[in-house]
């Protein structure tokens, strides 16, 4: 009797994991998010509040736009050469993503773009990114065409540069965007994100989309 009462209960566990394992597959199914097992960030507007379309210049002097950037699944980042500590380590971190997806057979796309054009030549953006990783790009542009697209992507910046215009720090938030090829934004990190779990989360959008 007593094994029989066992041989229930243990049916009925399983069949409430059953029901609850289905429940979550249904309201994935409902909500026609196929990132939604890998998504981990919510803000207000929903991710395809950020983005915009645009061009810009990549390190080398090519006018890109959007779609040219966006081929494959890339890791967008606002930020400038000049910054004492933070851009270079969120950069490097980026870059170490970028070589343990490359690892795991998955190939993804690196972009800084930099928030201090005036300072930023292309020789100095192709030095930084370089030295990141060989495959991370540079992108500048004009100070409005910086402003749009940092207004797209909802990051704040703000170059002090009152008094020192050759010496002076700019604020900027430290956000790393993951954007889709034809899914747009997907996905942000902060700059407390390892890279071994940023990878992870990176690699589920990836396999999630095929």
């Amino acid at each position: 009797m007593a094994a029989d009462k066992r041989i229930l209960a243990l049916g009925a566990v399983a069949a409430v994991l059953v029901l609850v394992t289905g429940g979550l597959w249904l309201s994935k199914a409902k909500s026609g998010d196929e990132f939604a097992q890998c998504r981990k960030s919510v803000v207000a507007g929903g991710m395809e509040s950020f983005g915009t379309p645009f061009t810009l210049t990549d390190e080398n002097g090519t006018r890109v736009t959007d779609k040219e950037v966006f081929t494959e699944p890339t890791l967008l980042y606002f930020g400038y050469t000049f910054c004492p500590d933070v851009c270079p380590l969120d950069a490097a971190r980026n870059g170490e993503v970028t070589a343990l997806l490359e690892d795991k057979g998955m190939s993804i796309n690196p972009v800084f773009v930099s928030v201090d054009p005036a300072r930023d030549t292309l020789e100095v953006l192709r030095s930084f990114t370089d030295a990141m990783h060989p495959r991370m790009v540079g992108l500048t542009g004009s100070a409005e065409e910086i402003d749009a697209v940092a207004k797209g992507w909802r990051t704040y910046y703000k170059l002090n540069n009152q008094d020192d215009a050759e010496n002076y720090l700019v604020d900027h938030m430290t956000n790393t965007f993951l954007v889709m090829p034809g899914q747009g934004t997907v996905e942000f990190f902060g700059r407390d994100v390892t890279p071994e779990d940023m990878a992870a989360r990176v690699g589920c959008f990836v396999e999630a989309a095929g």
